[in-house]
């Protein structure tokens, strides 16, 4: 039976790992929210052996418990060592899904490790991680070999198998400096998957201009083999360095290109039209513009200058398009305020907050209650630096102790 393609986006570990990128603890958690309103399999939404992530952690483990973020999967990161695993479930005991990492490549054990691992401590200290993890109730755990591209098969393919074999249920190929092209990543992952029946990640970067084809072409060979695929994607390709595979433009090669539409079967069914709207929320929270030319949500995505393709599309769009903007959830006018603008912020008042709010026909019961949720705006814009968005206002008023708890850092002593 051919395996299915899944989405795990890495937007709230790797895409905050970029320099000079933040997001709050709120904006991470609205992007959970847009990426199960899209149909992501799972969101890796943090690190939790990192203090300050604790409390952001737990709210969204609340959300999903409470069906809010469901039925997206959350899961954490870690090392691939038993004092990661143990305090994970120190601090974030509910926490159900795992991916933890460690270094493969020769490159990594001389000149990350400077030789004090061999290929054997690697593996005796990935099996120990596993086992410790799954014993402390980790439901389902993928096993992450950083540096795969720059590790040879036979080393991938014993990995891949001890992995197994310790209970790990993923196996995530890391092309970490993106050193792979299509056709490479499509020999090494048939190999892998041929070898170990094991379920493969694909998480790649994009150093080489390569991310999005390196994903899909290794998607596929993992699905060709029999074995479910998972591609590891970020919104709008944010990411270290050069960034990751974009998640629209992954989505896209595979449900529109040659080979692949109709052919290859999603996991979890797509919601294309909410493709706009995730977009659109991520530049504005990373305060980084959409490329123009970024298929299907960049500004140049849709524009003909071209007097022959002018005329083409407006004959049949079909001409000079793929697929149509509004699949996307692109069309709708875009209000931009040219008068007055009553603005949420860190010293916004009574007055100026309920107008706000009125204006989304959000009313609270009484003076205290109004008073209470700006409080809580307040905190959101101290920590975000910047205007909440409608979608923001309306979680925080909808769940005011989820909120609270988002906005709540607690320095160790």
């Amino acid at each position: 039976m051919a395996g299915k393609i899944y989405f795990i986006d890495v937007t709230n570990r790797d895409g905050v790992q970029t320099a000079r990128l933040s997001l709050s603890k709120l904006q991470k958690t609205m992007i959970n929210m847009y990426l199960n309103e899209f149909g992501v399999f799972q969101s890796e939404f943090g690190f939790p052996t990192t203090t300050h992530e604790t409390n952001y952690l737990r709210s969204n483990l609340k959300l999903a418990k409470m069906g809010v973020l469901k039925p997206i999967r959350l899961s954490g990161w870690i090392r691939a060592t038993q004092e990661d695993v143990e305090k994970t479930y120190e601090m974030v005991p509910e926490i159900e899904y795992l991916n933890i990492s460690i270094s493969t490549s020769d490159q990594m054990i001389q000149g990350k490790f400077k030789g004090r691992k061999s290929r054997t401590d690697i593996l005796e200290q990935m099996v120990n991680a596993v086992k410790t993890a799954k014993k402390a109730g980790a439901k389902a755990l993928g096993v992450n070999a950083e540096d795969a591209s720059r590790t040879d098969n036979k080393f991938l393919i014993d990995f891949a198998k001890e992995a197994k074999d310790a209970g790990a249920d993923r196996f995530r190929y890391c092309d970490t400096l993106g050193y792979d092209d299509p056709f490479t990543i499509y020999k090494t992952i048939s190999q892998i998957a041929e070898s170990v029946p094991i379920p493969i990640e694909i998480h790649c970067h994009g150093d080489l201009g390569m991310a999005v084809a390196n994903s899909v072409a290794g998607a596929k060979a993992a699905v060709d083999a029999g074995q479910d695929a998972y591609i590891n994607t970020t919104i709008n390709g944010i990411g270290e360095r050069a960034g990751n595979a974009d998640l629209l433009s992954c989505v896209l090669a595979i449900s529109k290109s040659k080979g692949f539409a109709g052919k290859y079967k999603f996991g979890r069914p797509i919601v294309l039209n909410k493709a706009y709207k995730l977009a659109k929320y991520a530049s504005y929270a990373f305060g980084v513009p959409i490329p123009i030319n970024l298929p299907g949500v960049g500004d140049n995505a849709f524009a003909h200058a071209s007097g022959i393709h002018a005329d083409g599309v407006l004959k049949d769009p079909e001409n000079y398009e793929l697929y149509n903007y509004e699949e996307l959830g692109r069309g709708e006018p875009e209000l931009v305020e040219t008068g007055r603008m009553i603005c949420s912020g860190e010293y916004s008042g009574i007055s100026g907050f309920s107008h706000i709010m009125g204006k989304m026909e959000i009313s609270f019961a009484n003076a205290s209650e109004a008073h209470k949720i700006l409080e809580l705006v307040r905190y959101a814009n101290v920590e975000a630096q910047m205007p909440l968005v409608e979608d923001e206002l309306l979680f925080i008023a909808k769940y005011p102790e989820i909120a609270r708890q988002l906005l709540t850092l607690t320095p160790l002593a």
